[in-house]
């Protein structure tokens, strides 16, 4: 029995050469999604976004887990498997399965992150009774430290899924894969498992949700708007009307990014893996893969636009942090 299963089976090998020629380019980008999720994370830590300790703990935590999936996937995964000529001394090392536990574990957790946090924001807004024991920073934090304990655990099984050797071939088993687990149908279900708590459930919680969320701020509207009557005043901005609807869009901008750049990675996901258990008529091509692994990624890396887009005061704080280190020179230059 091979100990390997063959590379092209798993995926198209990239060009060495032709890597060779976009490598300033991938890391000019790579550097620039890890600022931007740092300068995320330090700008809502400074709690001055106009955000409750509440919401401030989830976005954060749900930017540190993007930025541990970049660096975890982009810098010590995809960065190997593309400039593979340059890495071939990950060959004798055995930690590449290793490595598959903690990426999935935080993959698992920015994706779960965002479901708590949808259902802080469901309860904070529909349920005015459990909204004052739920939604704390207390249990805010005891929700984000049990989450990744939850997944690490969750995780171990890859461990044995995986050989601790890395095959550097751009294909979702990026370690070797024993024959006996890649076409066995009790691995089949276990992989299966994975993928439909992470992101499948997902999917249909925040799906839920949201729906909830809507129908309870359309009703509660509909009745604030009767109780301020026909007058002139109906014109006039409402506070408590402007929260909701800012709250709903941060909600449904982050939650509707999350959904639709998962979804075709998880298409491909699901049908290469009939494909492997023999049901032909559901492969498709590599380009499909490759798309898929690159708006899955970008999914990581696209919620301080949103935070910018659907936030002024999160802009406003971006802008102080961002020239507060030449406020510094200045003053020091005086």
């Amino acid at each position: 029995m091979s100990k390997f299963v063959d590379d092209r089976k798993l995926g198209s090998v990239v060009n060495s050469e032709e890597d060779s020629d976009r490598f300033e380019d991938d890391i000019v980008r790579l550097v620039k999604w890890y600022t931007f999720n740092l300068m995320t994370i330090i700008v809502l830590s400074r709690g001055k976004c106009g955000l409750s300790k509440c919401v401030t703990r989830y976005l954060v935590a749900m930017a540190a887990a993007d930025l541990l999936v970049i660096i975890t996937d982009l810098i010590s995964r995809q960065i190997p498997i593309t400039y593979r000529s340059e890495f071939t001394f990950l060959y004798h090392f055995d930690v590449c399965n290793i490595h598959a536990v903690l990426l999935y574990a935080v993959t698992d957790c920015s994706v779960w992150f965002t479901v708590t946090f949808t259902f802080d924001r469901f309860v904070a807004i529909c349920s005015q009774k459990l909204k004052t024991k739920y939604c704390t920073e207390k249990t805010a934090a005891v929700v984000l430290g049990t989450v990744p304990v939850l997944f690490c655990l969750k995780n171990i099984f890859w461990y044995f899924f995986y050989y601790g050797d890395y095959i550097l071939s751009n294909s979702p088993w990026f370690c070797g894969v024993t024959s006996d687990a890649l076409f066995s149908q009790m691995w089949t279900g276990i992989e299966f498992f994975h993928y439909l708590l992470t992101p499948v459930v997902p999917f249909v919680l925040i799906l839920l949700l949201n729906t909830l969320t809507v129908r309870h701020i359309l009703v509660a509207n509909r009745a604030r708007r009767r109780l301020r009557g026909h007058s002139n005043r109906e014109s006039a901005s409402d506070p408590e009307m402007e929260n909701r609807r800012n709250s709903i869009i941060l909600l449904f901008v982050i939650s509707g990014n999350f959904i639709l750049l998962w979804a075709l990675f998880l298409v491909f996901v699901v049908s290469e893996r009939m494909f492997l258990m023999g049901y032909s008529s559901v492969y498709l091509p590599t380009f499909v893969q490759e798309m898929g692994f690159m708006l899955q990624l970008l999914s990581c890396c696209t919620n301080t636009c949103i935070y910018a887009i659907t936030q002024t005061k999160f802009r406003e704080q971006l802008k102080n942090v961002v020239k507060y280190p030449f406020i510094v020179i200045v003053r020091l230059i005086k």
